[in-house]
């Protein structure tokens, strides 16, 4: 009696770390880690586009800044700031900021995620700036992206001023605070942006699994 006691008494202590053993080998291989620090210097990447030329951090940015924004094709959060990001290019670009669209998602996981599909979204869109594919999700990474839409946006010498959502509501008719808009108009302006952070919402980014 004792005997089982003992060996129930182990399966229970052993039960907790081997769930854990467990979800740790489930969990994807690679996390993204803490986002970006504000005033940090936006990591630099050479991604290939749709238009299958290569796309350097520094080729994309403009004189006043630059967009870094992670996005994929088929997240409806994604899709549903499109047009509203597109609509930010055209009205910032020709103030000098640059823009630059990533996709990070892994194809194995949602394969309309894939780079042949990517090229026809940006088709179909007619994109004002490059879309580019992070195979590796290595630059995912660097810059703790976590969902999509995922805004980073840098001033003129790289640094991060603003990450975060696009503004607050995905319904574009309950929209109240729109801080990457405000974000962008203290760039322009050369003032410091006000509200640097804030919390980024959308489709988890889909990092490789083991």
């Amino acid at each position: 009696m004792q005997t089982r006691r003992s060996v129930r008494a182990l399966i229970a202590l052993a039960a907790p770390v081997v769930a854990a053993a467990i979800a740790l080998h489930a969990a994807p291989a690679a996390l993204a880690s803490d986002e970006l620090a504000i005033g940090a210097k936006g990591p630099g990447f050479n991604l290939k586009g749709t238009d299958g030329k290569m796309h350097a951090l520094e080729g994309v940015a403009g004189p006043k800044g630059t967009a870094v924004i992670f996005t994929c094709n088929e997240c409806p959060f994604s899709k549903g700031y499109e047009d509203r990001l597109i609509a930010l290019a055209k009205t910032y670009q020709p103030q000098g900021v640059g823009f630059v669209a990533i996709n990070a998602n892994d194809p194995k996981i949602v394969p309309g995620d894939g780079f042949e599909f990517m090229v026809k979204r940006a088709q179909d869109k007619g994109l004002p700036y490059p879309y580019v594919i992070d195979e590796t999700q290595a630059i995912a990474t660097a810059y703790g992206a976590r969902v999509t839409p995922h805004v980073f946006l840098l001033d003129a010498q790289g640094k991060l001023v603003y990450r975060g959502r696009v503004d607050d509501s995905l319904e574009q008719d309950k929209v109240k605070a729109r801080d990457f808009a405000t974000a962008l108009d203290s760039l322009v302006s050369g003032k410091p942006v006000q509200v640097a952070e804030t919390k980024a919402f959308g489709c988890s980014v889909k990092y490789a699994r083991k």
